[in-house]
């Protein structure tokens, strides 16, 4: 999971955030970074990314050790979509795309964990009182 995070933002986010860079800079000026900036900026993206990735991983493990359920997940849903658009506001660099681009993965991820974790976990059904009437 964490290279298809690196692989996503490698092949995805990195050359649309370049872009959106590239955009913004003015017409008589030539866009020209040096290398040590342009591989810090994109290990940090690929360190990011490739982390985001593992949300599924920890979301299924979490659950596996009954440190948290799936219907407390479900329940904290919107705190969570919240959570991941805050993260990632506050990681990815000062631009809505790659706060989307990072922060829309991150909500489909958890659900991918929350969906993996139903289909591996079969919850027993609780067992329910038998009443029985002496007439």
């Amino acid at each position: 999971m964490f290279y298809a995070g690196v692989a996503f933002s490698y092949f995805i986010v990195l050359k649309g955030v370049l872009k959106f860079f590239i955009m913004f800079a003015p017409q008589n000026v030539l866009p020209m970074t040096d290398i040590d900036s342009y591989l810090s900026f994109a290990l940090k993206l690929f360190m990011v990314f490739g982390l985001t990735f593992e949300i599924p991983v920890v979301t299924l493990l979490l659950i596996l050790a009954g440190i948290v359920s799936i219907q407390s997940l479900e329940e904290k849903r919107r705190y969570i979509i919240v959570g991941c658009f805050a993260v990632a506001a506050v990681v990815t660099p000062p631009d809505g795309v790659s706060m989307l681009m990072l922060a829309i993965p991150m909500w489909l991820l958890f659900e991918l964990g929350l969906f993996l974790a139903k289909i591996l976990i079969k919850e027993e059904p609780s067992p329910t009182l038998i009443s029985t009437d002496k007439e």
